[in-house]
């Protein structure tokens, strides 16, 4: 009852709010015409049904669009309250080509227009380039996608760059993810998860080249088949991949004042078998910047407040590779086989100069430190994963059986060159710590789906996860710049800490289109979680097993203009990852430590919300409406000892979140678009502590937009831009400041468009940017500020070599694993 109750709850909240919904619409509708034309659209060479096709009414006089609408899963489309006249119908589908039914006419003799199958078919020319435009922004029947690979601007930067321009998602200067203010969100590449993700959200996205990413999917109410992982939703990256015939080479290249990237990726493919092959190398350098602390600390103990002031030079130092192999197998009309293999290299080294740490008490200086800060953060990451698909005769009756093995492993180090403060050219001592470690996992999938009718279907599957976390560390002190480093004998110092995690699924999914106009997609899905977690040294952690049920439902209204209302709840669990777990003590600064909390037990949110879309001509604007609330929310927790902050974690908090997004894609003409949206939404932070001296709470809005906008010179010319900012962002013991970024790019294709060369521009007119935190508490007040230089300049150039032409895309099937809690959350400092 303790799982059903809550969950129920929230079901009955969920009904009550779109019956609000539905009764608020209603009004008194005009007399309209009972004209009706339908159809069933189909693919031409497989005659399956195709689902998400455009299907327009034209005026045949003035070829203007007067209404629209999508096929349902079945291919069937229907255009009501036609008056009579003479019409253009014209379908259109990504991949295929465009078809124009031409005439139709509807009159009072013929109410009612039956175009039967409408057969559409893929291209069978030499393919150079995408057919057609394609929308930046498109809106799915569950989830928004930002078509990447159309915008020029991504060029030369990574997967946090293109990030930031996809609506609902926020991407800050550290590369944290968070979508509608919660970081809590599940990051897959190509639908499947990886042991790299489960690290480091921020560090793994800056080894996606942006130059790869086909699309970036976002999914705030995922259904009961994802898992039950990310409180905020899912983002999946879609990287590019060829399923054409023949062969082709891509190279890509990008060179900067701040960073230059090189790409080769080639793909054959012959009658029922393909390969790719691709591999990506980035680097990063001239990326100076400063940092700025002040801190006041009060010690209960003493009862003494210590001003701490600090401030250095910085400076960054970024290596990224990234190198795919996949093989796919057609091996008849039903059954399929494909697999991957990915291998990730990452090395980031950043240093700060002169770290110089002045202490005070009364205004009288009782401690002063010089020190050079050199850290390095690294990982080594293979992904490989194999797929069976067996699709049986009827269609959407499907049968896939996934596997995935995922590895990660990494290395964190610090060292720290205390200098001499008579002479700050000598080095007194030095102080190192190792963290190294790795993530694996071991993931098998089944997903059957079966039509039970023409509008009903089923789904059902089951999962296993078993994870297995390593972290190993020590640290060690050496005298002088030349002495031997000898370890520390202290078990909180040194130590090796194993996490194994198994994760046991299963889920049901129904799904209905009924009325015409309406969908309904409702899921229930029960995780079960092991764990088994233990020190090498002196040290027992026992954490209890848990299971939990997690419901999902999806309401969709679609209007007879093409309009649609969506109205939906979910429940979700973040289990937290390593980054909040790891025991080793990181202190490269001296006076601010933090320290993972290996006992720490999963959040739980419930997620309700409500958008409608609206179309008109090439142009579309959604308005969505959502509202969030989590329960043992994964908070810091700071204690002062001395003159130093000491930070770890607990599940103590509470959040709730209420807001809106608004973004619209407006073409102006074919050759000019824009595109932009605003996030808004007031944030309520608790930490629920019943000490009052570290009790916190904070309340506030949080609004962030962006625009983006291209234009087709003449001639193969053409410029794009993007803008974001960020308001100041509310956190639980006060804010951190706003920050905005910029580009522009103008580019020439050349060779009937088979290459390219452009001028890119990023923060042109600021040439700095300076991001502040502000802290205050009963026991701290601190302001801490890193400056950042990131004006750059840019060449850009790609090239195509080969000949490809179009074949039969098979249904395929993809892992995913939506889990663990992954970024701190900016709500939670």
């Amino acid at each position: 009852m303790t799982i059903v109750y809550p969950c129920m709850k929230h079901l009955f909240t969920f009904l009550l709010f779109f019956s609000l919904i539905q009764w608020s619409q209603a009004q008194t509708n005009p007399v309209l015409p009972t004209g009706k034309i339908s159809g069933i659209v189909t693919d031409s060479s497989t005659t399956e049904a195709i689902e998400f096709a455009s299907v327009g009414l034209i005026d045949k006089a003035t070829g203007k669009i007067l209404d629209g609408t999508i096929t349902d899963s079945a291919g069937f489309f229907v255009l009501e309250h036609v008056a009579n006249g003479t019409y253009k119908v014209g379908v259109r589908m990504v991949g295929y080509n465009d078809i124009t039914i031409d005439p139709v006419v509807v009159s009072d003799e013929k109410n009612e227009v039956v175009l039967s199958k409408i057969q559409i078919a893929s291209p069978t020319e030499t393919v150079v380039v995408v057919e057609g435009k394609k929308d930046l922004i498109t809106e799915e029947v569950d989830r928004i996608v930002y078509n990447a690979e159309n915008d020029a601007t991504n060029k030369g930067g990574d997967a946090s760059d293109v990030l930031r321009k996809a609506p609902l998602l926020m991407v800050d200067m550290d590369g944290n993810l968070s979508m509608r203010g919660n970081s809590n969100v599940k990051v897959l590449i190509n639908g499947k998860a990886s042991a790299l993700m489960a690290s480091s959200v921020a560090d793994a996205l800056k080894q996606i080249p942006a130059d790869q990413i086909k699309s970036v999917e976002v999914i705030t109410s995922p259904s009961a088949k994802y898992d039950a992982e990310g409180s905020a939703g899912i983002v999946n990256i879609v990287l590019k991949k060829n399923t054409l015939q023949g062969f082709s080479l891509n190279i890509d290249a990008s060179a900067g004042i701040r960073g230059s990237s090189l790409g080769l990726n080639g793909a054959y493919r012959t009658k029922k078998m393909g390969f790719s092959l691709g591999g990506h190398g980035r680097a990063g350098y001239n990326i100076p910047g400063s940092y700025e602390n002040d801190q006041n600390a009060y010690d209960r103990n003493t009862g003494m407040y210590t001003r701490t002031i600090q401030q250095a030079h910085t400076q960054s130092l970024m290596g990224f590779g990234n190198y795919v192999f996949g093989w796919d197998y057609d091996i008849d009309s039903t059954n399929s086989i494909n697999a991957s293999v990915k291998y990730g290299l990452r090395q980031m080294n950043n240093s700060q100069s002169d770290l110089s740490s002045h202490s005070y008490q009364n205004d009288v200086l009782i401690n002063e430190s010089h020190r050079d800060v050199k850290t390095e953060n690294g990982s080594q990451s293979i992904d490989a994963n194999l797929t069976y698909t067996h699709l049986f005769k009827k269609p959407k009756k499907e049968l896939s059986i996934l596997g995935l093995y995922s590895r990660n492993n990494t290395n964190n180090d610090f060292t720290n060159n205390i200098l001499n403060n008579a002479d700050q050219s000598q080095i007194a001592s030095r102080l190192k710590n190792q963290n190294h470690g790795y993530n694996q996992e071991s993931t098998v999938q089944v997903d059957y789906q079966h039509p039970l009718s023409k509008n009903q279907l089923l789904e059902v599957g089951a999962k296993n996860i078993y994870r297995q976390v390593y972290s190993k560390y020590e640290y060690f002190s050496a005298v002088g710049a030349d002495g031997d480093y000898t370890s520390f004998g202290n078990d909180s110092l040194n130590n090796t800490f194993h996490y194994n995690q198994n994760i046991t699924a299963a889920y049901t999914s129904y799904t209905l289109n009924f009325l015409k106009n309406y969908t309904l997609k409702a899921g229930l899905r029960y995780e079960y979680t092991s764990i088994n977690a233990q020190y090498q040294q002196n040290r027992e952690v026992s954490i209890p097993a848990y299971g939990v049920l997690v419901p999902s439902i999806n309401v969709s209204k679609k209007f007879e203009n093409g309009n649609m209302i969506k109205a939906s709840y979910n429940r979700r669990i973040q289990r937290p990852s390593m980054q909040f777990l790891n025991p080793n003590v990181q202190a490269s600064n001296p006076f601010n430590i933090t320290v993972g909390n290996p006992e720490l037990r999963p959040e739980y949110s419930n997620n309700y919300e409500l958008s409608y879309s609206s179309y008109f001509g090439r142009s579309s604007a959604t308005l969505a409406g959502f509202m969030r609330n989590t329960e043992g929310s994964i908070q810091a927790v700071r204690d002062v000892k001395g003159d130093t902050i000491h930070t770890t974690y607990q599940n103590i908090g509470s959040e709730d979140a209420y807001g809106f997004n608004l973004f619209s894609n407006i073409s102006i003409s074919n050759r000019f678009t824009l595109g932009g949206g605003v996030d808004v939404y007031y944030a309520v932070l608790k930490n629920n502590n019943p000490d009052p001296f570290y009790n916190a709470s904070n309340q506030g809005w949080v609004i962030s937009g962006r625009i983006n906008g291209g234009f087709e010179i003449a001639r193969g010319w053409g410029l794009q831009w993007f803008a974001f900012y960020r308001g100041n962002q509310v956190q639980l013991q006060g804010y951190q400041t706003s920050f905005g970024m910029y580009s522009l790019n103008i580019k020439k294709d050349f060779n009937q468009k088979k290459g390219s060369i452009g001028f890119g521009a990023e923060n042109f007119f600021t040439p700095s940017i300076r991001i502040r935190t502000q802290l205050d508490s009963p026991m701290l007040n601190q302001s801490s500020s890193n400056i950042l230089h990131n004006m750059n300049f840019k060449i850009n150039f790609s090239y195509r070599i080969g000949k490809m032409t179009t074949e039969k895309k098979s249904r395929k099937k993809s892992i995913n694993n939506d889990d663990l809690k992954t970024n701190s959350d900016n709500n939670s400092q």
